[in-house]
């Protein structure tokens, strides 16, 4: 028997045909990866249309609705079936139509790809018509015929709800602030090369648009309407071309900045034969010039296009057509690099520097007790000079725990946690980290942290170095002093930001959490498809579910190997997941929550490309990481009442029965009902413990808040002590 078993076992799986479905929504997941791809796709078909204006409209980010208006030629009525079936397009009829393709698409995959993720309604009307067309997709085809309607010229494309039935994307998509950057920073690169078009790009709502562009004839002007005038004002003109068949042939202008300029980070805005698109080895060439070049390695603004002979592009290297690959790059690149260390050091030769006044901050300081003590010569110069205002003294002092909030509440489930031992342990792990080397070796990783800093909030910098620590207000918040201040801070928001800022500075240099058991990648996964999916019961969708698990897990066990060495993921050679990586010392996260996890990592990172695959896979850790409220309801306040519905019912043929069976059921119940309500209040000190006495510690140390958490309602502040007085003195 046992020899019959390892003969069967050894049989090769069964090959089979995916469902079509599968295959659309897979494909959708390539070409449409975050909102911002969406858009980038939607305005490069109305660039495709001729238009002269081009409108988007953005709400939550580009989840609940993307918008984008045009004044193009639009779509003739009898095309309108065909629009969003997949490889339909009016771009090119034969491959050899590559060779010499203009337009920005020509796959026609794009529409397709919106209406698998996403519920797509395009309203359209041709040049000559009384009126236009409305009509709306799903799955590729038309929900309905379409409808004659009032319509301007050209083409209104809605997209609504986009990645409604990708649960696990959406949800890695939730910070809509950073995905609307993404969007207007590529309106704003399309803005300055194609400068006969009108661009506007605005927040569902607002009355002011964030990119408004006009047409004109400059290019100058269009950088200094888009970026400014203090980008504008230290540009150098540059021209570069090569007319040698033997080496390569290509035309390039642009604006590059002079050693006046001075940013943070790279910006590279680069187009090649009208195509906006990446090429990491040229810009590489260009950092190394500044570099060396200008003083402390000041980062450029950089506008190129470049004109190339159509046969020597090919655009069908990359499924967003983000790159490009071109015959002869290396030495182009080298050409131009030449040409851009030339104009530098000829413009390194004059600097202008602006003369500013250094002035005493208008704050006033705490001074408290110990301070005094401890310099007796600022106490003799006299008292008056150095009494802080009733009005600016700070109460709270974070050394001292006699301010914060549970020290006013009775609660007996915290004792066990706040010992002595453990508090201390946990701040000299805090202290061993405190200097950790940020080791990225790798160029993405780099550019990931660089980019983390260059968008650090100085302002909410300063409160989360000098906070304190009052309590929870709910099961989201907590309530933090800074200064005279107090704010509301959203939980998760901000060590989900933490963690993800943790794996990218750990890159590679991970302790880990050993499970005690393996855990098998497919059952997890397919637990996750189930949760996602509990309305539906029938076969095909669990045999659907099943195939599923079954791709993520082959998927990850490709990726063992990678998965192990950079983020401390063990699965072996069975699927079975063995080890995860340690964040935060002290601290390990919900293991309730593995299961999305992983099916996070097999649907919504991207592997193809380095940095996205990077900055994909440590957005999911920080999602698992974070420290979201428990499972079961909070047993403080209302959360209580679920713990006392738990109890058994009792039947109506029991009625009769002897007291002394009575009373033992109800010691049932009760039993019951307490273990369960002991379980969920452990789950909840532990988690308030842990904010406390992890979160906020390594935040203090460790966290950059990103200019979004300025504006998305991480920090609220609730109240303020001068106000307060302005308050208590009109009554």
């Amino acid at each position: 028997m046992e020899i019959e078993t390892t003969e069967e076992a050894k049989e090769p799986p069964r090959i089979h045909r995916l469902d079509e479905s599968v295959v659309n929504r897979i494909a959708a997941g390539e070409v449409i990866q975050r909102p911002v791809s969406a858009v980038k796709e939607l305005v490069e078909n109305s660039l495709d249309a001729s238009s002269t204006f081009i409108s988007v409209v953005v709400k939550d980010g580009g989840l609940k609705l993307i918008q984008v208006s045009d004044d193009g030629h639009g779509i003739r009525h009898e095309d309108l079936p065909i629009l969003c079936e997949r490889h339909t397009t009016s771009k090119l009829s034969k491959y050899e139509d590559l060779q010499s393709i203009k337009s920005m698409g020509f796959r026609g995959e794009a529409l397709a790809s919106m209406t698998y993720v996403g519920h797509v309604t395009v309203t359209t009307i041709t040049q000559g018509q009384l009126h236009g067309y409305r009509v709306s997709y799903r799955d590729g085809v038309m929900e309905h015929e379409p409808k004659a309607c009032a319509a301007v010229k050209g083409t209104q494309i809605m997209i609504e709800n986009l990645f409604y039935n990708m649960i696990a994307r959406r949800k890695t998509l939730q910070n809509s602030a950073d995905d609307y950057t993404k969007i207007v920073d590529l309106l704003s690169r399309l803005a300055i090369h194609h400068i006969d078009v009108s661009f506007s790009c605005r927040k569902h709502g607002a009355a002011r648009a964030d990119v408004h562009s006009v047409a004109t004839s400059s290019r100058l002007d269009a950088i200094r309407s888009v970026y400014g005038l203090l980008v504008a004002h230290n540009l150098i003109k540059i021209e570069a071309s090569d007319n040698d068949p033997s080496s390569s042939v290509f035309e390039m202008d642009g604006f590059i900045s002079n050693s006046n300029y001075v940013a943070k980070k790279t910006t590279m805005v680069l187009f090649i034969n009208d195509r906006l698109v990446e090429c990491t080895a040229l810009k590489r060439a260009l950092e190394v010039v500044y570099a060396a070049t200008l003083p402390k390695a000041s980062k450029p603004f950089i506008y190129m296009s470049i004109i190339l002979p159509p046969e020597h592009v090919d655009v069908n290297v990359h499924p967003t057509k983000r790159e490009v690959s071109l015959l002869n790059q290396d030495i182009i690149v080298e050409k131009i690099q030449s040409v851009v260390e030339s104009m530098l050091r000829n413009s390194n030769e004059s600097r202008t520097f602006q003369e500013q006044t250094v002035e005493t901050s208008p704050s006033v300081p705490s001074i408290t007790n110990n301070d005094l003590h401890l310099n007796p010569s600022a106490s003799g110069n006299g008292s008056k000079s150095q009494k802080v205002p009733v009005h600016k003294m700070v109460r709270t002092d974070k050394s001292d725990p006699a301010g914060r909030l549970h020290a006013y509440l009775y609660t007996n489930h915290q004792k066990h946690l706040e010992t002595n031992s453990s508090l201390t342990a946990v701040r000299s792990s805090v202290r061993q980290r405190r200097n950790l080397k940020e080791t990225a070796d790798l160029t993405s990783i780099q550019e990931l942290i660089n980019d983390i800093d260059s968008k650090c909030h100085s302002g909410l910098l300063d409160i989360v170095r000098q906070c304190t620590y009052v309590g929870m207000a709910d099961d989201v918040f907590a309530l933090l002093q800074h200064n005279t201040h107090l704010y509301l801070a959203n939980v998760e928001n901000l060590s989900k930001e933490l963690m993800y800022q943790q794996v990218l500075r750990r890159f590679a240099h991970f302790n880990a959490i050993q499970l005690s058991e393996p855990a098998p990648l497919q059952e997890l996964i397919m637990l996750a498809l189930k949760e996602e999916d509990l309305d539906l019961e029938c076969n095909e969708n669990d045999d659907l579910k099943k195939k599923i698990a079954e791709m993520n897990t082959q998927l990850l066990k490709q990726k063992t190997e990678m998965l192990e060495e950079y983020f401390c993921i063990f699965i072996d050679s069975d699927g079975n997941l063995s080890r995860l990586p340690i964040l935060l010392d002290q601290y390990i996260p919900d293991m309730d929550r593995v299961p999305e996890f992983l099916l996070c990592l097999g649907n919504d990172v991207y592997w193809e490309d380095e940095k996205n695959c990077f900055q994909s896979l440590a957005a999911a850790l920080g999602n698992f990481y974070a420290m979201h409220p428990p499972l079961l309801p909070n047993p403080s306040g209302e959360g209580l009442e679920f713990y006392k519905m738990r109890k058994h019912g009792k039947n109506p043929q029991d009625v009769g029965n002897s007291s002394s069976h009575i009373g033992d059921r109800i010691a049932i119940e009760d039993e019951f009902e307490h273990e369960l309500l002991s379980e969920a209040e452990t789950a909840w000190a532990q988690r308030e413990w842990s904010i406390q006495h992890i979160l906020f510690p390594s935040m203090r140390l460790f966290l950059k808040p990103p200019n979004s958490m300025a504006v998305n309602g991480t920090f609220v502040r609730v109240a303020s002590l001068e106000k307060l007085y302005k308050i208590f003195e009109r009554c």
